[in-house]
């Protein structure tokens, strides 16, 4: 691989072969890989460069210098490189490829890329291009960036490079996670180990953070390029610095833990005394495709794809499960089609893992006024946008899942009540569906806003009580961050509304259901007045106190128990939403144990939760650390 080696500035000389010790450890891995297919993908390469292959839709995209007649890069002698798409036939063979796109292949270097689940977003490496002409740094090199774009109607459209882009260094190769929330690349920007070195970005609303460097246990003195995430939370990348077999070899980490694993080496057939990298996965771990210069190819690099019917050495994939979920109407019996499923990840305490089911608000303490504490309320299922999963004629919609964990699955359809279940795969020994039946409602959906007046601004965490007076039974709701709330009252009644809320005057409305069985909504808006105009803007200011309650550490320690740091999950969430917000954490331990020692605890204790909340895409400046 010298010569694409040479275009991204790694390399700039040749480099020794590993000692013949290093190669000797190094057998018990190939021995591992002994099942291991390894072939040439014929119909991908050439006598150019072909390398870094990536699926996409049904097929695999990736790059080349194939295109003849182009401008060519003098300091490798390759016309630049260009995206190609490649369609696999219905054995799963690649075949004849074709540019992938006019709108992103330009007159300079492209690739390697990497999409979003969807097939929506792609992210790509590219030449520093301002206008379409290249711009050199302040020494007249052409850096690498790292671009956005969005699928279009008949193109990709919408290019635009990511924020911590610079002219004065690379930032290539790009690694988008499974869940879209973090992108890792290789880059040389200055505060890393070695020459080029792994780094991570986490997702910001439209945005990204500050690259973090993925640390000295991955990067070395040396090179490490081509990142690749795999959704088994393995991260594979090559490397010219770890103990290998020769230039670039190709490695792996299971990242996916609290606790990181080892680097390993792949070993034989996937590496060699050439260059190898740009390896992906099927998410089964079972098939996938790498580039390499050894020799027998057809040009400089080839693609080879591969099959690991017994998985690949020291790479550890999840068991999964294909879960069938078969909805039912409880008075009938009858298979329910339409019914819209929606799954999320459990944590630990028993809450759903993704974010995007929850609110996050700032209250008052109840114990303490002059302190706040998080409350999470669950969002409304509109806006949780589209279910990934709807039953179809036969009531029946199917999901692949860990079975190492747990999950939230929830169901909905007009004129049922919503169901909730909590479900672990590694339970249903005998593979059987999971039943869920839906009730039938007498009821409608009330759905309603509470706001202040004379502003009209809404109030959050508002106590709303609903009186039947038809039974005379009281239920209450609380109003969401948006001052909204919703329930299911029964059709052919009177109901008394009321609402509550510290610092402001009730209000109470009357609503009637009687002889409206044709409508499934009701809307109501009651407004409050406020008792002084101090209450209509309560902003976090200056100086305010967050209690952090759902943080638990082992008697003694100051590491954060796996999945005991709710808080602090909520706490990122809202410094990644206001980027000004700085804080002080302040951690305190029982009166247990000398004052010296409790005092180092406290602050080993806070610098866990700083370490944590820069774990999550918080910049380290904006946390200061302090134990009491």
């Amino acid at each position: 691989m010298r010569w694409f080696v040479l275009m991204f500035c790694l390399l700039p000389y040749l480099l020794p072969a590993q000692q013949p010790g290093a190669r000797s450890r190094l057998r018990k891995a190939t021995e591992l890989n002994e099942s291991v297919v390894l072939q040439n993908v014929t119909a991908l390469n050439s006598d150019a460069l072909e390398f870094s292959p990536v699926f996409y839709a049904n097929g695999i995209v990736f790059v080349s210098s194939r295109r003849k007649g182009g401008p060519v890069d003098t300091q490798i002698g390759e016309t630049f490189f260009e995206l190609f798409y490649s369609e696999l036939d219905p054995n799963g063979i690649p075949m004849k490829p074709a540019p992938f796109s006019l709108e992103i292949n330009s007159e300079r270097h492209e690739g390697p890329v990497s999409f979003n689940r969807k097939g929506s977003i792609m992210y790509f490496t590219r030449n520093n291009l301002n206008q379409g002409r290249q711009k050199a740094d302040s020494k007249g090199k052409v850096r690498m960036k790292i671009y956005e774009a969005s699928r279009g109607q008949f193109d990709w459209q919408n290019v635009r490079e990511l924020p911590f882009n610079s002219d004065e260094y690379n930032c290539m190769h790009p690694s988008l996670s499974p869940d879209g929330q973090k992108i890792y690349f290789s880059s040389d920007r200055p505060g890393g180990v070695g020459g080029f070195d792994i780094w991570v970005a986490l997702k910001q609303g439209d945005s990204w953070s500050e690259p973090i460097n993925m640390g000295s246990r991955i990067n070395t003195s040396e090179d490490e390029a081509f990142p690749f995430i795999h959704e088994s939370g393995n991260l594979f990348f090559a490397s010219t610095g770890h103990k290998g077999y020769g230039n670039f070899d190709l490695f792996m980490i299971d990242i996916g833990q609290r606790e990181w694993g080892e680097v390993i080496n792949l070993g034989e057939p996937f590496n060699s005394e050439a260059d190898d990298l740009g390896i992906i996965l099927n998410p089964d771990g079972n098939v996938g495709y790498f580039s390499s210069n050894r020799p027998g190819g057809f040009g400089k690099d080839d693609i080879y794809m591969f099959e690991a019917p017994d998985g690949i050495q020291g790479v550890t994939f999840p068991e999964m499960s294909n879960v069938v979920l078969a909805a039912y109407d409880e008075s009938t019996g009858r298979q329910l089609p339409g019914v819209s499923v929606r799954i999320f990840e459990q944590s630990d305490n028993g809450s759903a893992k993704d974010e995007e089911l929850y609110e996050l608000e700032l209250l008052p303490s109840e114990s303490e006024g002059d302190k706040m504490v998080f409350r999470r309320v669950r969002k409304k299922e509109e806006d949780l946008g589209d279910p990934k999963y709807l039953t179809n004629n036969s009531g029946e919609t199917y999901a692949m899942l860990n079975t190492a964990k747990e999950y939230l699955i929830l169901a909905s359809k007009p004129g049922y009540a919503p169901k909730e279940i909590s479900y672990v795969p590694a339970d249903n020994v005998f593979k059987r569906p999971l039943e869920i039946g839906m009730s039938p409602t007498n009821c409608m959906t009330l759905s309603g806003l509470v706001e202040s007046t004379p502003y009209g601004k809404r109030i959050p965490n508002a106590m709303v009580r609903i009186l039947n007076n038809c039974t005379g039974q009281e239920e209450s709701v609380r109003t969401t961050i948006n001052g909204t709330f919703e329930y299911c009252i029964e059709i052919g009644c009177d109901f008394t509304i009321t609402s509550h809320q510290a610092g402001y005057q009730g209000d109470t409305t009357q609503i009637s259901t009687v002889n409206l069985r044709g409508k499934r909504s009701f809307a109501v808006v009651l407004e409050m007045e406020p008792e002084s105009t101090t209450i209509l803007s309560q902003p976090i200011r200056e100086g305010s106190v967050i209690l952090l309650r759902n943080i638990y550490y082992d008697f003694g320690k100051s590491a954060i128990r796996s999945g005991e740091a709710r808080d602090l999950e909520d706490l990122a969430r809202l410094m990644k939403a206001y980027p000004s917000m700085e804080i002080e954490l302040i951690s305190h331990t029982d009166c247990i144990g000398s004052e010296e020692f409790n005092q180092k605890l406290s602050l080993e204790r806070a610098e866990s939760a700083r370490e944590f909340l820069v774990s999550r895409g918080v910049e380290p400046h904006r946390i200061k650390a302090f134990g009491y």
